[in-house]
């Protein structure tokens, strides 16, 4: 028994310094954000990685990116994106546990991936500096680049960078290039149905066409003008109008 004890004892040991040596170099390996702070970035890891993709597959990329200010963009949108993305995200601190529990309670359940809880701040982390893959490294080290965006940056500054290069097609970042290459006008001319088609294909960007009328979109969207209700963000007349074009 203080055979077993002892041997107990070693692993623990070895767990705690391989925790310690992880975390040692995850550390080491975070990039400073500060600069964020007033620079926009030239580029992403995401937009490196598709052009590496399409380099790869012999295929041709036009990368459409184009910043805009955050006041230009509309307010309905934003909401929009929020609530379909991280409705707490101005009251949490990077990460929504309560969120992250319900998540793993859900695809623990369905025992397989569902459910996603990845917050604004951690989609931003991803998106700027990380892979695609779903590794606990990778997930690990977006937990703290979120927590330095955070830290450094004020929410709407963050919110500011995550609309202007998000994912929205296949070399389409940003709620700008998004807007001119679907609908033909600047961001802030969008109307309610071309904005809830727009935040609805976030989750899904290089299979679902916003312009399109898949299933998918169409029950998408319906969710979103529902939500976008229930917060008063709409009034009921502009919801029913709306609806009617997804039905």
């Amino acid at each position: 028994m203080i055979r077993n004890l002892k041997n107990f004892k070693w692993l623990l040991i070895g767990i705690l310094l391989v925790v310690l040596i992880m975390g040692f170099y995850i550390y080491l390996s975070l990039p400073d954000v500060r600069e964020l702070q007033t620079k926009t970035p030239a580029s992403t890891a995401l937009i490196e990685y598709r052009t590496r993709q399409a380099q790869q597959s012999n295929e041709n990329i036009d990368i459409r990116q184009n910043w805009v200010d955050f006041d230009a963009i509309p307010k309905l949108l934003k909401n929009a994106i929020r609530i379909s993305e991280d409705a707490a995200f101005y009251q949490h601190g990077g990460v929504d546990f309560t969120e992250l529990k319900e998540a793993i309670k859900k695809n623990w359940k369905k025992g397989k991936y569902v459910r996603g809880a990845s917050t604004i701040t951690q989609q931003l982390a991803k998106n700027l500096y990380l892979s695609t893959d779903k590794s606990i490294l990778r997930k690990i080290r977006e937990y703290f680049i979120a927590k330095r965006l955070e830290a450094h940056l004020g929410k709407d500054r963050i919110f500011f960078l995550y609309l202007n290069i998000i994912e929205l097609g296949p070399g389409i970042f940003g709620v700008q290039a998004a807007s001119t290459y679907y609908f033909k006008k600047n961001v802030d001319e969008l109307d309610l149905e071309e904005i809830v088609r727009l935040t609805a294909v976030i989750p899904n960007p290089l299979k679902i066409d916003p312009r399109g009328e898949s299933r998918w979109l169409k029950w998408k969207a319906t969710w979103i003008l529902d939500t976008l209700r229930r917060y008063k963000y709409i009034r009921n007349d502009e919801h029913q109008e709306a609806i009617k074009r997804f039905q």
